[in-house]
């Protein structure tokens, strides 16, 4: 299992427009083979703060849908990014 997770910074003025130009791209993700959850989220607290979180089953189906990587229209935005990739070796209930 692998995780994504982290937060990238916008204008707090963009923010909306941002996120909604990652609907495509989120609707993408979650049909695609390995994909379990794919979420991108406006942060409750800081405005110009969203919240990335993925989660695929193996890291080779995570790079099949990356390709090439986000469009420049969708980087140009981001102002600051701190997003990791999380190697899970384990899962079970809480």
């Amino acid at each position: 299992m692998i995780i994504v997770a982290g937060t990238l910074y916008v204008d707090p003025a963009e923010r909306d427009a941002y996120l909604a130009s990652c609907v495509e791209a989120v609707l993408a993700a979650r049909s695609a083979p390995g994909c379990v959850d794919f979420a991108v989220s406006p942060d409750l607290v800081e405005p110009g703060r969203i919240n990335v979180y993925e989660r695929w089953e193996s890291d080779e189906q995570l790079l099949a849908f990356r390709g090439s990587g986000p469009t420049e229209e969708q980087v140009a935005p981001i102002l600051g990014a701190e997003v990791h990739k999380f190697l899970v070796s384990g899962v079970e209930a809480p």
